[in-house]
């Protein structure tokens, strides 16, 4: 069998017991987390009878290996079980959680979507033009400017995108507040700040990656050679030094992405963006516990699958694969 396929299905088998794994820890940290969570949902007023039996009718009354092995088996069939809030008395409407946490990461994705298509051509032409320019006045602004955005929170870059674009300047929305109805152009311009705080603050480090990943390149001996050849550095940027730069390059975007999707929690809190992260934050605060597994889950699974396609990507790219002696 081939090298690299070979090495696709480590990595793949490797992912997939990984997250097997996070999916226990996810399941038994709750078990740690003090309370009753059937007193919390109905109530210091409620009875021990009543108590009793909403732990009887949600499964918490069960050994949590046996429950751990219900969600994880309804997990596998895209079942996240249903959750407590509106729960507050037996018989209430059940809500599935899937059904809750659906149209919010199809929210959360269209949002990483927007970033990511902006962020990562920016972060790579920027790193490009650092390392072909290196040393000069542009490569040293660049570099001052990315590590303002690198030491800065986001939740303070999004606040002062905030202050100045939306309140003193009122060229964008202050709030993200969307929904399903809401139309595609207007979508785009009620997260455009949003868009505009992770895009600052994810591009610093593609950036940096990249220009670093290529200049460590230009001191190799086939860069020289290719200099003695009289070959124009522009074309030994992206001809000779990019192609092989692409591991670290593709390994810093994968993170990047998973933050994208992982990060941007607080970026939906402070523009109240219907995400998958505000889902998680309600959902902790209501100690509606099927949600927060759900989304944590979620959370946990993109960016195992992100490092996947970064692996996959720099095993395809390495050359010593490609073209074995």
């Amino acid at each position: 069998m081939n090298a690299i396929l070979v090495t696709v299905l480590k990595r793949l088998g490797l992912g997939v017991i990984t997250l097997f794994v996070v999916s226990i820890i996810i399941s038994f940290v709750f078990e740690l987390l003090p309370g009753d969570f059937a007193k919390a949902i109905l109530g210091q007023s409620a009875t021990p009878e009543t108590v009793a039996a909403f732990q009887r009718e949600k499964g918490l009354d069960r050994p949590p290996v046996e429950r751990y092995l219900k969600w994880i088996g309804g997990v596998v069939v895209g079942d996240f079980g249903e959750s407590y809030s509106g729960a507050g008395s037996l018989g209430g409407s059940k809500r599935p959680v899937a059904k809750l946490i659906a149209p919010r990461l199809s929210n959360t994705l269209f949002l990483a979507a927007t970033a990511a298509i902006v962020a990562v051509p920016l972060a790579l032409v920027l790193g490009l033009l650092a390392a072909l320019y290196r040393n000069s006045l542009f490569d040293r602004v660049v570099n001052v400017v990315t590590l303002t955005s690198i030491s800065t929170p986001e939740f303070f870059v999004a606040y002062i995108l905030m202050l100045f674009l939306a309140v003193k300047l009122p060229w964008f929305y202050a709030l993200a507040n969307v929904s399903s109805d809401t139309p595609f152009l207007e979508h785009l311009a009620r997260i455009a700040l949003p868009v505009l705080t992770l895009v600052l603050v994810t591009v610093a480090q593609m950036m940096r990656m990249t220009r670093a990943a290529i200049i460590n390149l230009l001191a190799s001996p086939y860069i020289e050679m290719a200099r003695l050849k009289g070959v124009p550095p522009r074309r030994i940027i992206v001809h000779h030094a990019l192609p092989n730069a692409w591991a670290p390059i593709a390994n810093v975007i994968a993170l990047n992405l998973a933050y994208l999707v992982v990060g941007v929690v607080i970026v939906e809190v402070v523009f109240t963006y219907p995400g998958i992260g505000q889902l998680m934050v309600d959902a902790v605060s209501k100690r509606d516990m099927p949600v927060v597994q759900g989304c944590a889950l979620i959370f946990a699974a993109t960016y195992i699958l992100l490092n996947l396609v970064a692996d996959i990507v720099a095993i395809v790219t390495n050359p010593r694969l490609l073209h074995p002696r």
